[in-house]
């Protein structure tokens, strides 16, 4: 692996991370009760998410261009590379779930105190604020890894199928739009372009099933209709099935890439 495909690697892994980290804002809404203001501060993380994302697809299509350029054309090892760092930091932000949910609870109660992201940002780079992130850390606990009964709901198994493919397309999207432009590199431009609609179709899964049952789960259980046990079950579900839809991506990669380069021959 090269130094340009080691940044690449940290790019993705980052962005993958704090993707990951997302279901632990839902469960620190619940405890705190403060459900909105637990995903704004979470917006923070999104920006430095995005940014990664707006290095990530440059260098990625600088490195097609390159090796277009080489001859190098067919090789899909930096897109396994890059899948690989996708499925590494889904698990380790599921080993930092219950870490984090303790983190932002904290800030959440600082926040709701002092109402400012600037004296936030300061208190947590504070030695105050690096002990308390230390002191937070902990392992998942094995009663929410494996449950001794089954979560009593019956969409949940299809919720997390429909996580699985909506996490394989949105993952491999952008790498399979750039793979076709190795096997059709007359048309690379307009393969580029066609991630947006292989993402399109994982943001209409995700958006419209799998996050209405994540919220209407969240309000059940701040509305005390179903327990934070349960909740904490069904987050686990949903990492496991994100790790598993990273998986499946490595599979979907190259039919992925030449329906792609289908397509961009086509229209």
């Amino acid at each position: 692996m090269d130094s340009q495909l080691g940044l690449l690697f940290a790019l993705t892994f980052v962005i993958n991370l704090i993707g990951s980290l997302a279901y632990s804002v839902r469960i620190a809404g619940v405890r705190t009760g403060r459900i909105a203001l637990s995903f704004s501060l979470f917006n923070i993380l999104v920006l430095v998410s995005r940014t990664a994302n707006t290095f990530q697809a440059p260098l990625l299509a600088k490195r097609v261009e390159h090796q277009l350029g080489i001859a190098h054309v067919g090789s899909v090892n930096d897109f396994r590379w890059l899948l690989a760092a996708a499925s590494v930091a889904t698990l380790v932000g599921a080993v930092l779930t219950p870490t984090f949910q303790r983190v932002l609870t904290t800030a959440v109660a600082s926040f709701s105190r002092h109402r400012s992201v600037p004296r936030l940002m300061l208190r947590a780079l504070s030695p105050a604020g690096l002990s308390h992130f230390r002191d937070a850390m902990v392992l998942p606990a094995a009663t929410n890894v494996v449950a001794r009964r089954r979560i009593q709901l019956p969409a949940a198994v299809g919720i997390m199928a429909t996580n699985t493919l909506a996490t394989a397309v949105w993952t491999v999207g952008v790498f399979a739009a750039l793979y076709a432009g190795y096997l059709a590199p007359e048309f690379r431009a307009t393969a580029s372009n066609l991630s947006g609609v292989i993402n399109g179709i994982a943001t209409i899964l995700l958006f419209a099933v799998v996050d209405p049952f994540l919220a209407m789960l969240t309000d059940d259980v701040v509305a005390g209709r179903n327990t934070e046990p349960v909740f904490r079950r069904a987050v686990v579900g949903m990492l496991g099935s994100r790790f598993a839809g990273t998986l499946l991506a490595q599979v979907l990669l190259l039919p992925a890439a030449h329906v792609v380069a289908s397509l961009a021959r086509t229209i």
